[in-house]
């Protein structure tokens, strides 16, 4: 698996002031339900913003991308159009390009991204902090069972993936193990900066 992550930085240094708010964790922690719970909880904010994702396959039930052709996705990617890409499980995900604008206006960013791009976001952000979500492997691959989406591959090779970099390392883990509504407002808690929430 190739990853490869490409942003621009502002000339005095990481973009900031706004916080990037990355989401992480295996297949089938439950990362696209948080995030749909806790976009719905931040709806009246402003200032916490939700980017659609730019994937080259359909969205699932719980998802919001924006599905678009490998050719499609490899224009836009040579127009400038995304913050950040990687390649993961065969298909191509991006952020856009204007995510940046939210953050440079002090805005929250709240995204669902692949760990081995941790690192080069830590680099071109001032203010990240890394969500792992995750679950007990039984419960992880029930859910994957249950999903049954044919992009997912094998499972047993998704849910033996791991990143050994220290620097994709999550700041707070959230075990969705129990009610999503009550792991969401654990989440939400995170991107209005309330606290840690362990």
């Amino acid at each position: 698996m190739s990853e490869t992550a490409v942003m621009a930085q502002d000339e005095a240094g990481a973009i900031g002031p706004g916080r990037l708010v990355l989401v992480v964790g295996p297949s089938g922690a439950g990362k696209d339900t948080l995030l749909r719970l806790a976009q719905a909880a931040c709806s009246d904010d402003p200032n916490t913003v939700f980017p659609r994702r730019i994937v080259t396959r359909a969205s699932s039930a719980d998802e919001d991308n924006v599905a678009v052709s490998p050719d499609e996705f490899r224009r836009s990617r040579e127009h400038g159009d995304f913050a950040v890409h990687w390649e993961a499980h065969g298909h191509s995900y991006a952020l856009p390009s204007d995510i940046n604008d939210d953050i440079r206006a002090g805005r929250a960013v709240v995204a669902n991204v692949s760990r081995t791009v941790i690192a080069a976001l830590r680099h071109a952000y001032a203010n990240v902090v890394v969500v792992a979500i995750t679950a007990p492997p039984e419960v992880l691959a029930q859910r994957l069972a249950a999903r049954a989406r044919q992009s997912d591959g094998n499972i047993a090779e998704r849910l033996s993936r791991s990143v050994d970099d220290a620097s994709a390392h999550a700041d707070i883990t959230i075990v969705n193990a129990g009610s999503a509504e009550h792991h969401s407002r654990q989440l939400v808690s995170v991107i209005r900066n309330e606290g840690r929430q362990e």
